[in-house]
């Protein structure tokens, strides 16, 4: 699927960066950086819904982010259980599909159970797809999409895009027509490596607490203005 004829952009994703410079800024613990991102993380979709955007994609933990300190990834983990076990309530309410791409088996205790239920819980709903990238990488996506082609004996003559796409993390999604990073890091950081191939960049220079729902509009803007040829010639 693609939404290159709409105005409005049919899948947003965004890098949710900044949480923890927006605590050291305030003197405030690390922890209450992400408390506040995370608050945020659950109104946001809703912002973008209203607006008519189908899907929206959030890069909440990364492959790397193993790599922090221990405190800080427990209590990340103990804000993903609770989304997943009290939270999930709420996404129910709202009619929101939920899904969770990455590696979601290497979570720890009960959360790759608890990812799965709240797929299986949302499946039916159609306000929104919310797809939360959840030990997430670019490139561990595609390596494991190929280590599943390998899986399965697909012949390599058989080897395609449309293939390949079919063993990504979720690959029924259209490709993301925007991505944004708050913080005003320039870069992807490895987000959705293979889906990115003609999605428009937004770097906003506000942390991710920050982020309000005239950043919507702008974003949207932003978007209607960008000119999208796909490789076309200019029209």
């Amino acid at each position: 699927m693609t939404n290159e004829n709409a105005q409005i952009p049919g899948h947003v994703a965004i890098i949710m960066d900044g949480n923890r410079r927006w605590a050291r800024e305030r003197n405030l613990p690390t922890i209450e950086g992400h408390a506040r991102g995370y608050d945020k993380m659950k109104i946001v979709p809703e912002w973008f819904f209203s607006r008519g955007v189908e899907v929206v994609s959030v890069y909440a933990f990364s492959t790397e982010n193993w790599n922090r300190a221990r405190d800080e990834v427990n209590y990340l983990m103990k804000l993903l259980k609770k989304a997943l076990e009290e939270d999930i309530k709420e996404y129910r309410s709202r009619e929101y599909r939920l899904l969770i791409s990455g590696r979601v088996s290497e979570l720890p205790g009960d959360l790759p159970e608890l990812c799965q239920e709240a797929e299986n819980s949302t499946k039916g709903n159609t306000r929104g797809t919310l797809n939360i990238c959840l030990n997430y990488g670019g490139r561990a996506e595609i390596i494991d999409a190929i280590k599943k082609m390998y899986e399965k004996k697909i012949d390599p003559e058989q080897v395609h895009e449309g293939m390949l796409r079919k063993y990504l993390y979720h690959g029924e999604l259209m490709d993301p027509d925007i991505i944004v990073r708050t913080s005003g890091e320039e870069r992807l950081s490895g987000f959705m490596l293979w889906q990115s191939y003609y999605s428009e960049l937004l770097f906003l220079k506000k942390y991710w607490p920050d982020f309000e729902k005239a950043d919507v509009e702008i974003i949207l803007e932003e978007y209607l203005n960008r000119k999208r040829r796909f490789g076309g010639d200019e029209k």
